[in-house]
């Protein structure tokens, strides 16, 4: 049975709060028992994630919660934000897409470094990327 033994949110508004949630998130992936390549993994894929909520959804928060399975350990972070959405979510899952200036590897590349992923998006109605890596690669 899968429980969360640890719980906290974070605001994401400014470059400032995406670099405190990538030092969380290292902090967390550590406790949790990660790699370094693991954490490495996990906190790209957050930063990646964080920047979005603050550039393209306008700000938001992220849910980080520490998770265990038996002896399994996983990190999940869930970004959320009220921002404009995303129309076409399989396009701006594509390598290369990008809606601003960026290198359009956010979100595809956030699901390529994390175990599971999932994005729910509405136009108009915001936006919510959920991940979890689980520790030495356990992809259960």
């Amino acid at each position: 049975m899968m429980t969360v033994s640890r719980r906290e949110t974070r605001a994401l508004r400014s470059s400032d709060d995406v670099v405190r949630v990538r030092q969380a998130v290292r902090q967390w992936a550590m406790a949790q028992g990660f790699s370094l390549v693991d954490q490495t993994k996990m906190v790209t894929a957050a930063s990646e994630l964080a920047r979005n909520t603050v550039d393209y959804g306008g700000g938001g928060n992220v849910l980080l919660e520490a998770l265990n399975e038996g002896s399994r350990r996983g990190l999940k972070l869930t970004f959320s934000d009220q921002g404009p959405g995303i129309a076409d979510i399989e396009l701006a899952l594509r390598d290369g897409y990008t809606s601003g200036s960026g290198l359009g590897l956010g979100l595809g590349g956030a699901r390529r470094l994390t175990n599971e992923f999932a994005i729910d998006s509405t136009p108009g109605g915001g936006t919510r990327v959920t991940i979890t890596r689980w520790q030495c690669g356990d992809r259960r």
